[in-house]
């Protein structure tokens, strides 16, 4: 496969509603897609950094940066997309651009050779089940409304985002009114060491895990926890490759990984991490970066791998957007098909793409030579 260059194309997508979490409220989504333009066929990736560097240091400004002045020219020769990861390794970090590169030029290949990428992963399942992450909200009254909501439309996992003064209260609200839903609370951070008293008291409310408490570079600090609540810890923010969710695992800083293909470099790395974790038993879901289309189609492909028992942030295309620019996934039952065309199974639609474009690059990869 010859490849030509990369298109770097910014969409503006608004919010159905705003995302509020530790980090900061979210009205809109500024998102970076890459076209990788080949002879075999054209491919497409989402890179899931945010507009600021909060969740990671990854922003997409700098993304875009990093893929024009470094990534894109150190392409120049590869020729399919397992090669991607070795032409990349020399340049620290940024793993949200690399792992958009990778998705790009995959699904340009697998186009070019009429394969799924699900099928291509190891793809278990023609469809899978949805969760749905739920913001901080105003008042109880206004989070009660909303889960209500999204078990109406049939998730059948709710995940509630959390933070110091808003954790117990909430939780115990839900479980009271809700039952034996599947619950489970993401902190993204939020909370220190001197909180571990605090989380414990979650451990009555019999939540699938406590998502990712302690700041993502304190494992130690999560091994600690994990010691002191009964409610499973699950990782995030601190496994950025599968060497790093090896050693959280051995230290038991983590009994459960939440896999998210941008955090970790893309979808072949995270495929090496679920590879590792079936192996040890560890179950894995797929973590969510409010993608559009395009990322949701390949994130829907990977949760459908074996090892993923746990329901992911694969939520139909409604849950954060009235429009999308691919068509939009309709949850049936609780569940999301699996896309079973080539690549990623869908392409953006051209004029609700061209719509919501706010500015186009095009890099030829004959620059780099």
């Amino acid at each position: 496969m010859k490849v030509e260059g990369f298109e770097l194309r910014r969409v503006a997508m608004p919010l159905v509603t705003p995302f509020r979490t530790s980090f900061g409220t979210q009205t809109a989504r500024d998102i970076l897609l890459v076209k990788a333009v080949t002879d075999a066929a054209d491919g497409w990736g989402e890179c899931v950094a945010g507009a600021d560097p909060l969740y990671s240091p990854e922003y997409v400004d700098g993304a875009a940066d990093v893929m024009r002045r470094f990534l894109i020219p150190a392409l120049a020769g590869v020729g399919d997309a397992d090669e991607v990861a070795g032409a990349l390794h020399p340049f620290k970090g940024h793993r949200m651009a690399k792992a958009a590169l990778e998705a790009a030029l995959l699904d340009a290949e697998l186009r070019g050779l009429a394969r799924s990428l699900a099928n291509e992963l190891g793809s278990v399942a023609d469809r899978v089940p949805c969760g749905v992450s739920v913001g901080i909200m105003d008042s109880i009254p206004q989070l009660l409304d909303a889960v209500g909501g999204y078990l109406d439309e049939g998730y059948v996992r709710i995940k509630l985002k959390i933070e110091p003064g808003w954790d117990v209260a909430p939780v115990r609200a839900v479980r009271e009114r809700f039952g034996d839903v599947w619950l489970q609370v993401d902190a993204n951070t939020a909370y220190t060491r001197d909180d571990a008293g605090h989380l414990a008291q979650l451990d009555e409310f019999d939540l699938l895990l406590i998502e990712q408490p302690l700041d993502e570079e304190d494992v130690l600090g999560h091994a600690d926890l994990a010691r002191v609540v009964k409610t499973p810890i699950c990782l995030d923010e601190s496994i950025t490759s599968t060497e790093t969710a090896v050693a959280a695992v051995r230290l038991g800083a983590t009994r459960i990984i939440n896999i998210k293909p941008g955090r970790v470099g893309g979808y072949l790395e995270a495929r090496r991490m679920h590879d590792y974790c079936l192996g040890a038993g560890v179950p894995v879901w797929c973590g969510g970066m409010v993608e559009s289309g395009i990322g949701r189609a390949a994130n829907i492909a990977l949760a459908s791998l074996p090892g993923f028992t746990l329901p992911g942030d694969v939520s139909a295309s409604g849950r954060f957007y009235e429009v999308d620019i691919t068509p939009p996934f309709v949850m049936r039952d609780g569940h999301l098909d699996v896309p079973t065309g080539p690549g990623i199974g869908v392409e953006p639609i051209p004029e609700i793409l061209d719509e919501l474009t706010t500015s186009v690059e095009w890099i030829p990869l004959r620059s780099a030579r």
